[in-house]
């Protein structure tokens, strides 16, 4: 398999005033280019400390994050490792709050991360054209964010972290602010746009059903200190719509998941 992320017993600990906290245990994870991975699991658990340590936002206590077939980081261990540019590159971020910058148009947003790159205006405005017809906004690329929904944000956030082609798309809770038709209008929107961008993507969700229906597979998690519990693959075809969480075969994934989960406490 080529791999698009992969963890060689990745930790990560804590240091606080009674000691150190290991939030993530030592963790062994390969993503292939192209897939799409959901991590799960119990509050706590240490997904969204996962998907950080894939970002490059913190270093991993122990073991090795490699992205594109790079170390993201370089330079011993500590706090004298630096994050390898050409890797971190190769990652784009969408957190559940949009954030987009409330005094720049939503096209200016998009563009953001290519004009921090130096690429010319007439490039960054046609790029944030594309992007916003992509993701399902295109003609308010001169509106303002209070101006849109919540899920017309997240689209912008979505389409902002596109901008620059990452190959690897790291999404925290996306959806989760959203009301349960705009997510599921969302969820069927994630899977069309990675498809028409051809991005990897690791999604951190609470939802299991939104789990099974987006992931080619479901890594769960168990409570702290996080480890991978058990990796569930989901063969259903696609595009995938709604109704395929009407299946009795979706149903039972979801059962066994939500099983498990129980048997965490």
């Amino acid at each position: 398999m080529n791999s698009a992320i992969a963890l060689d017993a990745v930790e990560k600990r804590y240091e606080t005033s009674d000691g150190a906290v290991v939030a993530l245990a030592a963790t062994d994870l390969a993503i292939a280019q192209r897939e799409l991975v959901v991590l799960l699991g119990p509050s706590g658990c240490g997904k969204t400390t996962l998907l950080r340590l894939i970002a490059g936002l913190i270093p991993p206590s122990a073991g090795r994050v490699r992205v594109s077939g790079r170390d993201l980081w370089q330079g011993g261990s500590g706090q004298g490792r630096v994050r390898d540019a050409a890797a971190v590159s190769d990652l784009g971020v969408v957190f559940q709050d949009a954030n987009l910058f409330p005094w720049y148009t939503v096209g200016a947003n998009i563009a953001m991360p290519l004009a921090m790159r130096g690429v010319k205006r007439a490039a960054r405005r046609a790029r944030a054209s594309e992007l916003a017809a992509m993701v399902g906004i295109a003609g308010f690329e001169h509106r303002w964010p209070r101006e849109l929904s919540g899920g017309m944000r997240q689209r912008a956030a979505i389409a902002r972290a596109l901008s620059y082609e990452p190959s690897i798309l790291l999404m925290d809770e996306p959806f989760g602010a959203l009301d349960a038709m705009t997510r599921d209008t969302m969820n069927l929107e994630l899977q069309r746009i990675w498809a028409a961008s051809g991005s990897t993507i690791v999604l951190v969700t609470h939802s299991i059903s939104e789990a099974v229906f987006l992931a080619d597979r479901v890594v769960l998690l168990s409570p702290r200190p996080g480890r991978i519990d058990r990796v569930v693959k989901v063969d259903f075809p696609r595009p995938r719509g709604l109704d395929v969480q009407a299946l009795p075969e979706f149903a039972a994934i979801c059962a066994e998941l939500r099983h498990r989960l129980e048997a965490m406490g």
